[in-house]
């Protein structure tokens, strides 16, 4: 029996530059084929995989939750190809700008104490660094590097775990001397909770109740804000009581400028951070790879 030659490969790259360019003619027009082709190597997928990929229709091209499934794996696999091909050549030095989005408060407490000794070890990057609490849309705004708090919605977008981090109710040692330390659930309600106003912002705190129970306590305090880090500095001054990220407030815990409240009752929830980049488009470019690698060797969070 002849033996059939599969170009795996070739078929995972036809899918996912079709994925990420949105047709099959702007996926052929990459990789210089024929959009009959690149059409012909998909449906060769599909019939060898026994399943479709794609949900067609003369206005939109959408993914079938297999071809999802497929399309993130591929995506990976693809990557690390490529990532193997960059290890074994010699490879370009990592020249060049590198456009970073961040929160402020990972800016300010985790990324800019980092970037001296990355720019030391890569003197020809250029690190150009947004600082912005709103989630920015990678496809449209122009960073080549983003990072995200919290579970990641399934998208086209590559990421890369940075760690993990728990959420902590703090206030200032001037608030509580003023309206007293809340010892239970019942006494917090009576408390000033600062929160957030930006869209999608948690409008509640979970909390563990003595049963086992977890239960959200409305955000109602009388100030708002867009970003963490002006959040903080209310509480700092004594404004109110907030919600924050372990990392964002351990310096102030460790030098008494903030007080943990009732961690009895933290559920111990867990917000991951990743740092998110487009998908592979051809070969990333050395000046990201690099800062990507060094944000996963260095970034450390605290619990």
């Amino acid at each position: 029996m002849p033996r059939i030659e599969v170009n795996r490969s070739g078929e995972m790259e036809a899918l996912v530059r079709v994925v990420e360019r949105g047709g099959f003619s702007a996926a052929a027009r990459e990789l210089r084929m024929t959009p009959s082709a690149i059409s012909k190597l998909v449906s060769r997928l599909e019939t060898r995989l026994g399943a479709r990929l794609f949900h067609r229709s003369t206005r939109k091209l959408q993914l079938t939750p297999e071809g999802q499934a497929f399309y993130e794996r591929s995506a990976r696999i693809l990557g690390d190809i490529d990532e193997a091909e960059r290890g074994a050549a010699a490879g370009a030095d990592a020249r060049g700008r590198v456009r970073v989005n961040c929160s402020v408060p990972f800016g300010l407490n985790c990324l800019a104490p980092l970037l001296p000794l990355f720019l030391e070890r890569y003197p020809q990057v250029c690190i150009d660094l947004q600082l912005n609490d709103a989630v920015i849309d990678l496809h449209e705004e122009p960073a080549d590097v983003a990072i995200r708090h919290g579970e990641l919605p399934s998208s086209t977008l590559v990421a890369r775990h940075l760690g993990d981090s728990r959420k902590v109710i703090v206030a200032a040692p001037a608030y509580l001397e003023r309206v007293g330390t809340p010892r239970n659930l019942k006494q917090l309600e009576k408390h000033n909770r600062l929160g957030f106003n930006f869209p999608h912002s948690t409008e509640s705190w979970p909390l563990r109740h003595s049963n086992g129970s977890v239960v959200g306590l409305p955000v109602s305090g009388n100030a708002r804000t867009g970003d963490g880090e002006s959040l903080k500095l209310m509480v700092l001054a004594g404004a109110g009581i907030a919600r924050l990220s372990r990392f964002h407030v351990e310096a102030d815990l460790q030098a008494g400028r903030l007080v943990a409240l009732l961690e009895g009752c933290n559920p111990g929830d867990i917000e991951p951070l990743h740092a998110v980049y487009r998908s592979r488009s051809g070969h990333q470019p050395a000046r990201v790879r690099v800062f990507l690698d060094f944000l996963v060797e260095r970034v450390r969070l605290n619990g």
